[in-house]
């Protein structure tokens, strides 16, 4: 039976009995068993030329620290090339399900070809996930979030969004997207949150996404405003090191250089960007009417 991941930030409970209870012994036992599955997924050869940023995006602390279990519907929210899609779509394929989501075709601010190829995303993307995780294809699901199936809202149990709020915030799409993963989740269903981060207090003429930065007062007040609460935050992905005002953004960092070569030993010194962890759940429907 699927279960929904339901985590109550702060609450931990406690019970006094004489012996552990037999449900508890095979949770643990579980338990074990998903951290070492999750483990030999992001050791496998097949991750070999990704690996080398499992450094800065800490992908095994990251899924634990969210909660996602191998049983779980977890959607993916633009798998881009796929790194976080290696991981996730073995690790649940079994015993949940995968889901690959990406934007709205037609509102986004790119030309006719990069339209068609989003709009082509549904059928690829299982295909691109067959190929780089060695399952059948009919494993996964992928659509654009303008044309997902009404009989799949309610049935997820997961969204996760790695490094993407910025660009929803700056091309105006947040509102409209956002609204998308919500449908899909179940009451009390999760969002998973990593995202460049801005220094508190930062001006929001710099971290209003067009850097690729933004403040996680920024991100947590727009999803409360949709309906879901913050449950739980973590440094996993933090880097102290990032100074968050470069002219050209995130971009100045690696991967991508935008500088060249310019200071580049010093980009390189610094690393990957600075990284905001955040966990929601979906508050029930009934209470958004009084919120």
């Amino acid at each position: 039976m699927k279960k929904t991941l339901i985590i109550m930030g702060g609450l931990t409970a406690l019970a006094v009995t004489a012996a552990t209870p037999v449900a508890a012994k095979h949770h643990a036992k579980d338990g074990a068993h998903s951290e070492s599955n999750l483990r030999m997924i992001i050791t496998n050869e097949r991750r070999a030329e990704d690996s080398v940023r499992d450094k800065y995006r800490h992908p095994a602390e990251t899924i634990s620290f969210f909660g996602i279990e191998p049983n779980h519907t977890v959607v993916e929210y633009v798998p881009g090339g796929g790194w976080y899609s290696r991981i996730l779509a073995p690790y649940v394929a079994d015993k949940g399900k995968f889901i690959g989501l990406t934007f709205a075709p037609d509102p986004l601010p790119f030309g006719d070809e990069a339209k068609e190829r989003i709009r082509n995303f549904p059928t690829k993307f299982p295909n691109d996930v067959a190929e780089w995780t060695g399952m059948p294809a009919t494993k996964f699901a992928a659509y654009t979030t303008d044309k997902v199936p009404e009989e799949v809202n309610g049935t997820a149990d997961f969204v996760v969004i790695p490094r993407m709020m910025h660009n929803l915030m700056r091309w105006n799409l947040a509102d409209s997207e956002i609204k998308v993963m919500r449908n899909m989740l179940k009451d009390g269903g999760m969002v998973g949150i990593i995202q460049h981060r801005a220094k508190d207090g930062t001006p929001f003429s710099y971290a209003d996404g067009n850097k690729g930065y933004l403040r996680t007062d920024t991100v947590v007040k727009f999803m409360e405003a949709h309906g879901f609460e913050l449950v739980n935050q973590a440094e996993i992905n933090a880097n102290p090191k990032d100074t968050a005002d470069y002219p050209k953004g995130v971009w100045t960092l690696p991967p991508r250089y935008a500088e060249g070569d310019v200071e580049k030993a010093k980009y390189t010194a610094i690393g990957e960007s600075d990284r905001m962890t955040l966990l929601f759940k979906k508050r029930r429907d009934h209470l958004l009417s009084h919120g």
